[in-house]
């Protein structure tokens, strides 16, 4: 379905340790469907143009993130959740679910405010996820959530991946399945080499996993596909030092948070590994610099997979409100991407 004229999108920007989060407040078409999966369906189907629109060039680039706020079809969830990025559609995201807590008290989502945090409850592709947003009476801050089971898929996979060997990965699921595999394995460092190799060294083992791995989740429909490569620094043991972390989602976009689906991964991943025990916390630091906290609070059964829960803590923020607009004979605004 080609865009409908005249276009005026309004939407509040915010970013969440340095990834950015574009919410769509107005202007697309109704999206139609029962379902939030049905929703997803439809927008994918009729109305992927506005996408291309949002998130990328000219109004984005290519490693935007966006969210669109529709009703939920979880009685229990406050609002649902379609996450949208470069190559297309999320079945969890993190980071936009924590500057979604704040927002959501900020813009009068949420009917019942209590202080020292309030309770967001967020329908995602994935299934519902509990926010839990500082709020002193005045203003919000900080956004801690507890992940829908998360549980080691395969661990110790060996795989071939071009130009790089021989590496062997751990699939696990943490809202959305992924690769995680030490940087090291390429030769590389994820503190000192280029943003590029490290893109390129994940993005090559997503694209061979996609090909060679059938993925099933026992419970969620729409989930089951490699959404991307985790990197680490490989220090998985407890301590309280930092590690770092760089997610390689979608189209090899780079998330400049430690990815809060990801986070959720990998301590899902060092508790199943017996690195780390219920309610120990870990520090992970992503590309921006900055950090989310991350613990196991139960475990949990997922199908015939043992599974946890886990919780990741971050902080969101407010950057700004855009309007965006489209001349009809405009055929470059109707959105490019240059990798």
């Amino acid at each position: 379905m080609p865009l409908t004229f005249p276009v005026k999108i309004s939407t509040t920007e915010m970013h969440t340790a340095g990834e950015p989060l574009r919410i769509v407040e107005s202007g697309l078409p109704e999206l139609q469907g029962a379902t939030l999966l049905d929703k997803i369906n439809y927008m994918r189907d009729n109305l992927d143009e506005y996408r291309k629109l949002l998130m990328w060039e000219p109004r984005g680039h290519f490693d935007m993130y966006g969210v669109l706020l529709v009703t939920p079809d979880i009685e229990s969830c406050d609002f649902a959740c379609i996450f949208i990025h470069n190559e297309g559609y999320s079945t969890m995201c993190g980071h936009a679910v924590i500057a979604l807590g704040r927002y959501a008290i900020e813009k009068g989502l949420i009917k019942t405010i209590t202080s020292p945090e309030t309770q967001v409850n967020i329908q995602c592709p994935c299934g519902p996820v509990t926010a839990y947003v500082t709020y002193d009476g005045q203003k919000t801050g900080a956004v801690r959530f507890q992940s829908v089971p998360c549980f080691v898929f395969k661990p110790d996979l060996a795989v071939e991946v071009p130009g790089y060997g021989h590496i062997t990965v751990d699939i696990v699921y943490g809202g959305a399945f992924y690769a995680i595999v030490p940087a090291g394995q390429y030769g590389l460092d994820i503190r000192e080499s280029k943003v590029s190799e490290l893109r390129a060294a994940a993005g090559a083992t997503t694209d061979v996993l996609r090909k060679q791995l059938e993925l099933s989740h026992p419970e969620t429909e729409g989930v089951s596909f490699v959404y991307g490569t985790i990197l680490t620094d490989g220090n998985d043991d407890y301590s309280e030092e930092i590690t770092d972390t760089m997610c390689v989602f979608a189209e090899r976009e780079v998330d400049r948070s430690p990815c809060g689906s990801g986070t959720s991964s990998r301590i899902a991943l060092q508790y199943f590994k017996n690195k780390v025990k219920v309610n120990q916390s870990r520090t992970f630091r992503g590309p921006s610099g900055d950090v989310f906290t991350a613990k196991v609070v139960k475990e949990v059964s997922c199908g015939k997979y043992r599974a946890v829960v886990t919780e990741v803590k971050g902080h969101g923020y407010f950057c700004g409100n855009s309007t965006f607009t489209l001349e009809e004979n405009d055929v470059h605004g109707r959105g490019f991407l240059l990798q």
